[in-house]
């Protein structure tokens, strides 16, 4: 897979959110989109992420952007997240990593010496023309939504 680069046409996707429908990158078309990937639902970072993107997704809202998070976890999973986090965008289930993969976030991590592939926290921003606008890759989750708005 080649690199994804500012500027060059973003992957299509298709995957389950929360409730099961089917979210598809053709349907968003003329959109600004936010494409945030993060490792799991309800551990401390993603959460900080995650309620930093509603916190902020109003501002979102008046630029035109859509949020959309992407995680392996299950859409049963997702639900939980939002429900207790009172979540405002869609989360999707992206099990077989498929979306991950495309955008090169599903790399080899390691924690404490042991290897494991897991989701690199990284961010895409895909313009109504579906070309990326900016990427963002190892993020910072704290402030990391300040930077995405800024950049805008």
């Amino acid at each position: 897979m080649s690199e994804l680069t500012v500027g060059g046409k973003a992957p299509a996707f298709s995957a389950p959110d929360q409730s099961g429908r089917i979210v598809s990158s053709s349907d968003l078309k003329g959109k600004t989109v936010i494409l945030y990937f993060y490792p799991k639902d309800d551990t401390p970072g993603c959460t900080v992420e995650a309620c930093s993107f509603r916190d902020e997704h109003s501002a979102f809202k008046k630029k035109g952007a859509v949020v959309i998070g992407v995680s392996p976890d299950s859409a049963k999973k997702h639900t939980k997240f939002i429900e207790k986090y009172s979540l405002p965008f869609p989360l999707l289930a992206d099990e077989d990593h498929a979306i991950c993969e495309a955008y090169g976030v599903w790399v080899e991590k390691s924690m404490y010496g042991k290897k494991y592939m897991g989701v690199e926290r990284s961010t895409f921003v895909i313009g109504p023309d579906g070309k990326l606008t900016a990427i963002y890759r190892k993020v910072k989750p704290a402030e990391h939504t300040a930077e995405v708005l800024a950049g805008l």
